[in-house]
């Protein structure tokens, strides 16, 4: 099966962050650039507006790392999954996508852009730091430190364990997210993300367990 080209000799690709999800961009390809992204690992596409190749962060340094590059069900559409290097958008915005669409069909800027919801989570947890400690649980995290945030996390994974030791499957899942929620504001304290977390995760796919323990142990 080939690629569908257009008319124009283009196909649109979205640009996606492969370990959080989040949808950064837009673009369109040409069969020459997909062919420099491909043979680079950077993302290139096709200026409609300019009528030439434009590679993503030549000038703003913001480049784009293509990991790999899918094609859709009908091969007229592209998904670029990449490594992104600072913000995507050139108005600063990590992602394009903005803007919502009201109701009306008239579009407002949203506080934040679009993301996948634990991203989105996460930064309401890091808003939290600058939150009235008496309105919020998470400052209060926060303010207790290491050991108070170790405590809930020790505490919230031994309940974990206990639901799925012998508990409903819905408990198991509540004990899970009290986990992944505490979690996330332990890294957050230490000033690290779910995407220094999902790095780590994604660069120990395919190697086995036992030996990437064994090499931690060794360094």
């Amino acid at each position: 099966m080939e690629l569908a080209w257009g008319e124009d000799g283009l196909i649109p690709a979205i640009v996606q962050d492969r370990l959080t999800g989040q949808v950064r961009m837009l673009a369109y390809v040409s069969r020459e650039s997909l062919a420099r992204t491909l043979e680079s690992g950077r993302a290139t596409f096709w200026s409609r507006s300019r009528g030439e190749l434009w590679e993503k962060g030549a000038t703003s340094g913001n480049g784009l790392a293509v990991v790999a590059v899918h094609a859709d069900c009908d091969a007229d559409a592209l998904l670029f999954s990449t490594d992104p290097a600072g913000p995507t958008c050139h108005t600063g915005s990590p992602s394009c996508f903005f803007r919502r669409v009201g109701a009306d069909g008239a579009l407002e800027d949203a506080p934040r852009d679009a993301t996948a919801f634990l991203e989105d989570l996460e930064r309401e947890l890091v808003a939290r730091k600058h939150a009235t400690a008496g309105s919020s649980y998470t400052r209060s995290l926060y303010d207790g430190g290491a050991p108070m945030i170790g405590g809930k996390i020790r505490e919230e994974a031994d309940e974990l364990a206990r639901a799925i030791a012998g508990e409903s499957d819905e408990r198991v899942a509540a004990e899970a997210a009290d986990v992944v929620y505490h979690v996330l504001v332990g890294i957050a304290s230490r000033g690290l993300g779910l995407r220094d977390v999902t790095a780590v995760l994604a660069a120990r796919a395919g190697v086995s367990g036992h030996a990437e323990k064994a090499g931690r142990g060794s360094t």
